[in-house]
């Protein structure tokens, strides 16, 4: 038997799929209703790249603690306060009456989406086996792909008006966005093997330096990889509001926009496994992250709502591959035994990319136009391509798996109890 066919076959992927589509989802929502919502209040460019960079600014210190304690007991927990903080940190954004409070309770929120992330991604690292991690990582970011699709056309819907009508739509879009992440508890039932209730003390292991993580081939570029296609699709996401406010084009359709990038990110996650048979892990992140990196720098460029559409639905796609491929690219490269905490790491640098990247935004479309930061984002993309060469050896990127003598304990009834 291996990892992941246990009693209950492979439903705990299914649920964790779901709890993770009503998370995102409510992140999704809420993102985009937390921009009008600041908008309502007087906010310039500038501003809302600060509120933008604050969602990430309390995880990017918590992360690596919270991988070292999910690498030594259980996933589950972390899972159940992630949703609670996002549900609260939109429910107190919803209530927020400055912009100070809307950072605060932003970064609340993102503190929450952290908490929700490593544990799901460390459940998946552990249950699924070597050949299946591409799969499992692929189909567990369908459930954000999901939540992105939903979330900002549902903010699209709620969210109309100018000025106090503004403000009273962002305010409800924000809380249906809190009520969309409590929907999540719900699929968190066992969604934890048994077997991974914890080992005991003794069978903890040892920490393993973060010099030490970072220095392995793979994984510095695997973050990087990760670190610009998050700061792509966040600033996205926060700045397309914006380019919608100043080319006259509605909310509904500017939700509608982003959920066509989210729904080409669903399409290339279900074609994964036969792209990357034809071209190997390497090779598609890089190209994938090239042609990113152009499409990006053309949002700028001034097209007709069609041709935004066809400019973001080829986004969606490319960018839909580097998030399942460089949690991959993390697991494999990086110690046994501090996985959660690679994860966790590669997470830190998405939060530094979602801190630095949206802080850098504001300033450069205050001086240069809302449309600047699409560009300053394809030359980050095209960065990443270059990284991507050296995500990993070979045609696939991949490592073999270590082989353990027969007398060992079995894989699973180990990585398990982390």
């Amino acid at each position: 038997m291996t990892r992941g066919s246990a009693p209950g076959g492979r439903g705990w992927l299914l649920r964790l799929v779901v709890a993770f589509a009503f998370a995102q989802g409510a992140v999704s929502m809420a993102r985009p209703a937390v921009s009008y919502r600041a908008l309502s209040m007087g906010a310039d460019e500038r501003a809302i790249g600060v509120i933008t960079a604050v969602y990430a600014l309390l995880p990017l210190f918590a992360a690596v603690p919270l991988g070292r304690r999910t690498d030594q007991g259980r996933c589950a927990p972390l899972l159940v306060a992630g949703v609670v903080l996002i549900s609260a940190g939109c429910a107190l954004s919803g209530t927020a009456g400055s912009l100070t409070a809307l950072g605060v309770w932003s970064a609340v929120m993102g503190l929450g989406h952290l908490c929700f992330v490593i544990g799901a991604q460390s459940i998946v690292a552990r249950r699924s086996a070597p050949a299946q991690q591409d799969r499992d990582f692929g189909h567990f970011t369908i459930g954000a792909s999901l939540g992105q699709l939903a979330g900002p056309v549902a903010a699209g819907l709620l969210v109309s008006g100018q000025g106090d009508e503004m403000a009273r739509t962002s305010a409800l879009a924000l809380l249906a966005s809190a009520a969309a992440a409590a929907v999540a508890l719900t699929s968190l039932r066992r969604i934890e093997s048994r077997t991974a209730s914890g080992r005991p003390p003794s069978r903890r292991p040892a920490k393993v330096p973060v010099g030490r993580i970072l220095r392995t081939r793979g994984v510095p570029a695997g973050i990087f990889v990760s670190m610009a296609v998050l700061s792509a699709t966040d600033v996205l996401t926060a700045y397309l509001p914006v380019i919608g406010e100043r080319r006259g084009i509605a909310p509904a359709t500017i939700g509608l926009l982003l959920s066509l990038r989210a729904a080409a990110a669903i399409a290339c996650r279900l074609v994964l496994p036969p792209m990357l048979r034809l071209l190997g892990r390497t090779v598609l992140l890089t190209v994938t992250c090239l042609l990113g990196g152009l499409l990006c720098a053309g949002i700028a460029l001034p097209v007709p709502v069609w041709g935004l559409a066809l400019i973001l639905g080829a986004l969606g796609f490319c960018l839909g591959v580097g998030q399942p491929l460089s949690m991959t690219t993390v697991v494999r490269a990086a110690p046994d035994e501090a996985r959660s905490t690679a994860l966790a790491l590669r997470l830190t640098g998405n939060r530094l990319g979602q801190v630095a990247a949206p802080a850098s935004a504001g300033l450069v479309a205050g001086v240069a136009g809302t449309a600047a930061p699409f560009v300053l984002l394809g030359a980050l993309l095209l960065a990443a391509a270059g990284l991507g060469l050296s995500a990993g050896p070979g045609r696939t990127g991949e490592r073999p798996p270590r082989r353990r003598p027969t007398s060992a304990p079995e894989p699973w009834t180990v990585r398990r109890g982390r």
